[in-house]
């Protein structure tokens, strides 16, 4: 089954987004990135971003480091009803977490990202990875990006079509897609692209090429509707949103950031 899927977008995917999304259309939504560490010294703000009150189907997106924190945050981690595992993020390009090996810089780090893999997998816990093409244009053109996809053994792969020294503005490269659709294939994953899917001419592009599903993140912010828009479903109007994400952002005690960052967005 073709899934659509929200990303995780810092600043809006909290529960009250998440739902929004899900109930216009996506299959899947993500929490927030969020340190292990932080999770593991009981930071409030942390703590907050991977709570899940209800059951709209999310995965909690971890950017993990240290295999001994990852093992100790889930001793003592307790799913709610709503949770379907885990993802961790290869993706991030914010030089800070680069400098630190993680985010996009982990891509090309094979070996400790599959051990970070193997400690979720043993606590019985579905697990993905969303990377993106490398920390740059030359890891691109060496495809470090099929290394992680072919040694690592994940339940399914989210490919950010671009590398982490391009700008957002600039658009996904999806001539890569036929190749890592291939390669996840061939080990019985699924993969979904992820990067500039906002229109069912590109919708229809990546299923052409193969890929298993899609994920969603700006096009999501300025329309969370944009799933049912996808599906061919029926869309409701801006303002219908407007009220219905405001219920429930009042409903599960939304952060005035997060309200102010949404409404901004419709």
């Amino acid at each position: 089954m073709f899934r659509f899927m929200l990303a995780p977008l810092e600043d809006y995917s909290d529960n009250a987004f998440r739902t929004l999304c899900f109930r216009h259309g996506a299959d899947l939504t993500f929490t927030e990135m969020s340190r292990v560490e932080g999770i593991v010294r009981r930071n409030k703000p942390t703590l907050a971003k991977i709570q899940i009150h209800n059951n709209t189907p999310t995965q909690i997106q971890l950017l993990a480091g240290r295999e001994d924190q990852l093992e100790k945050f889930l001793k003592s981690f307790k799913p709610s009803n709503g949770f379907k595992g885990f993802d961790l993020n290869l993706s991030c390009p914010s030089p800070n977490v680069m400098e630190q090996g993680r985010g996009c810089a982990m891509v090309k780090r094979t070996s400790k990202t599959q051990r970070l893999v193997s400690i979720i997998k043993k606590q019985n816990y579905p697990v993905s990875l969303k990377l993106r093409l490398g920390t740059n244009a030359y890891e691109k053109s060496k495809k470090v990006y099929l290394n992680s996809i072919k040694n690592v053994d994940a339940d399914f792969f989210i490919v950010h079509l671009k590398d982490g020294a391009q700008k957002s503005f600039e658009g996904a490269d999806y001539s890569v897609l036929p190749e890592c659709v291939d390669v996840a294939k061939e080990k019985g994953a699924e993969l979904i692209a992820n990067g500039g899917i906002d229109s069912k001419e590109r919708l229809e592009l990546v299923k052409k090429m193969g890929a298993s599903g899609v994920m969603i993140g700006r096009g999501a912010i300025r329309n969370p509707a944009i799933f049912d828009l996808l599906k061919g479903n029926k869309v409701p109007s801006i303002e219908e949103l407007k009220h219905e994400y405001l219920d429930l952002a009042n409903t599960f005690s939304a952060p005035q950031k997060y309200r102010e960052n949404v409404l901004k967005e419709f």
